[in-house]
């Protein structure tokens, strides 16, 4: 073991150095955002205003959504891979191939993720929105 050199040491005893553990583990990296690809926009003649937009989401493994909402009618419909959906004062869903999840146009979309650290997720989500509207927004 590598002894400590004498400047360390006065640092040390002088209350030069940084509180806190001198081997901090650095910090975990933050985890992967999903792939977002747009399908299609259709705007709805029969719904003034209005446009759908259908969307293919792919969560790399440990994918997360950051908070947010879309002011849209929002269905979920999962291809591949698990995921975890949850709004503002609902309970979180575990979803696979072949399950939904509907979120309104006033819920805050509180949790996202995919359920997996090994293995990616994909799903298709159908918004119901105003026409030219981002299709994501912050949750304020």
């Amino acid at each position: 073991m590598r002894k400590p050199r004498f400047s360390f040491l006065l640092a040390a005893l002088l209350g030069l150095l940084p509180a806190g553990p001198l081997l901090a583990a650095p910090p975990a990296p933050a985890a992967p955002g999903p792939i977002v690809t747009p399908v299609m926009t259709q705007p709805l003649p029969d719904y003034p205003g209005k446009e759908g937009l259908m969307l293919l989401v792919e969560f790399p493994p440990g994918g997360v959504d950051p908070v947010h909402r879309h002011d849209a009618h929002g269905f979920v419909y999962v291809l591949e891979g698990h995921i975890v959906m949850g709004v503002a004062g609902g309970r979180e869903v575990t979803l696979g191939p072949g399950q939904a999840f509907h979120e309104g146009p006033t819920d805050i979309h509180t949790v996202g993720r995919n359920a997996s650290k090994t293995e990616r997720a994909r799903f298709v989500v159908f918004l119901l929105k105003d026409a030219g509207k981002p299709a994501v927004l912050p949750p304020h």
